[in-house]
């Protein structure tokens, strides 16, 4: 008796995986058709083969008069990558749903339908066959690590434990907004000084190229001594004229340098976050978002039910910081020893007196969930006003920047000439 149950679980098991591995094989058909008044109506519909779209249809009372295959996007047919964003609002839309008492398998299979990005879709259709066959929402999320990390799913799970899914996945929802929110704002103020940079460069590399050249031309037919000044752009010139695929190279081979190390090289990344940090503007936004972040992540997991140590484990990389993230392990060690909270921050020296007395009276209160809360919300609306200060600031830096550069330039060539027209006078 124990064997045959046996093979038939076996048996289930493996029609559920040939299953799983169907779903990513599903093709898109558009169809055209009319419903029983006689409208015509078009869409589309994903299914294994053109029979099943037209059952379906049949079966709400559409008579096809065309289907055919969608044809693949120009580069490729897997779509675009799942972006974060679209994952907060997927949280959202099935929180909202099972709120409303959706079931959570039909509001996934409705979510997924109104997907634009195939990858997202084909994700969402596994993941609501893996509840079908009998997985949990956590166990399902946990097999695509990269879109829901161990923080949302162990949120969930908790969830699933104590009965309160619906609730739970409100909240991760919200969590998931702010910190969207607060990356865009963070990519927003280092968006600025790239610019910046990226402006100047290619302002000067067209001068350089284009412009510099044409005045060397005029200048030889004077036959007289350069300036200093312009003799020195227009060594310049040359040398990026002739050169300029060897700075090219350079450039993008310390970019890519960098990053190869900042991946793997843990002492350089601390070393590069350390430096980041000490920036005056960007540097004073960064510390701010990664106590926004650590408060946000750590309130919301405790507020789940999750013991303080546990939560600790997950809150160190939702920083976004290599020196709050080992900052984090060694409060975690603390606490895990028996300090409290505000006495292993306090030890780290990287936390505002405020928000570790903050964290006290929370903890003394046995509310705090609520206080990190608050500091989370200060904390945001903090780096909100610095990076609108900071692209403030930026404007007119960017016309310096741009005005030294091409006037400096424009005086250069323009010396000869001022020069030769003292010399006829």
């Amino acid at each position: 008796m124990a064997t045959a149950t046996a093979v038939r679980n076996k048996a289930a098991a493996a029609t559920r995986g040939r299953e799983r591995a169907q779903v990513n094989q599903l093709v898109t058909f558009l169809w055209v058709g009319t419903d029983k008044r006689g409208k015509k109506l078009k869409g589309e519909y994903a299914a294994k083969n053109q029979a099943m779209v037209k059952a379906e249809l049949r079966n709400q009372g559409i008579t096809i008069s065309s289907i055919k295959p969608k044809g693949k996007p120009l580069f490729g047919s897997a779509g675009r990558t799942i972006k974060p964003r679209e994952i907060a609002v997927f949280s959202r839309q099935i929180a909202v749903m099972m709120a409303a008492g959706v079931p959570m398998v039909q509001g996934i299979e409705i979510i997924s339908e109104g997907q634009s990005n195939p990858r997202m879709k084909n994700m969402l259709v596994d993941i609501k066959t893996n509840i079908e066959g009998g997985s949990s929402l956590s166990e399902s999320l946990a097999k695509y690590p990269v879109q829901f990390d161990e923080l949302f799913c162990n949120l969930v799970k908790a969830g699933e434990s104590d009965g309160v899914l619906d609730t739970v996945l409100d909240t991760v929802a919200t969590y998931k907004e702010n910190i969207e929110a607060l990356k865009s704002k963070i990519k927003k103020a280092m968006f600025y000084p790239a610019m910046v940079l990226a402006v100047a460069v290619l302002v000067s590399a067209i001068l350089l190229i284009f412009v510099v050249p044409q005045f060397e031309q005029v200048f030889a037919n004077f036959g007289a001594q350069l300036p200093a000044f312009t003799q020195m752009i227009l060594n310049l010139s040359k040398f990026v004229v002739g050169y300029w695929y060897i700075m090219a190279a350079i450039v993008v081979g310390a970019i890519v340098g960098v990053i190869f190390l900042y991946k793997r090289s843990p002492s350089f990344a601390h070393l590069c976050a350390r430096a980041v940090l000490k920036i005056p503007v960007i540097g004073q936004i960064l510390h701010q978002s990664a106590i926004a972040r650590f408060a946000r992540t750590l309130g919301v997991t405790f507020k789940a039910g999750v013991p303080l140590v546990e939560a600790l484990d997950s809150v160190g990389s939702a920083t976004g910081s290599p020196i709050y993230n080992e900052a984090v392990k060694k409060i975690r060690e603390d606490v895990a020893v028996g300090h409290q909270l505000q006495f292993a921050m306090r030890q780290q020296n990287l936390f505002p007196n405020m928000v570790v007395q903050m964290v006290g009276i929370g903890e003394e209160a046995g509310a705090l969930d609520a206080m990190l809360f608050k500091i989370a919300e200060f904390y945001e609306q903090e780096v909100s006003n610095a990076v609108d200060a900071l692209a403030s600031l930026l404007e007119p830096f960017i016309m310096i920047i741009i005005g030294v550069l091409v006037g400096s330039m424009v005086i250069g060539m323009y010396l000869p000439i001022f020069k030769l027209a003292a010399v006829v006078g």
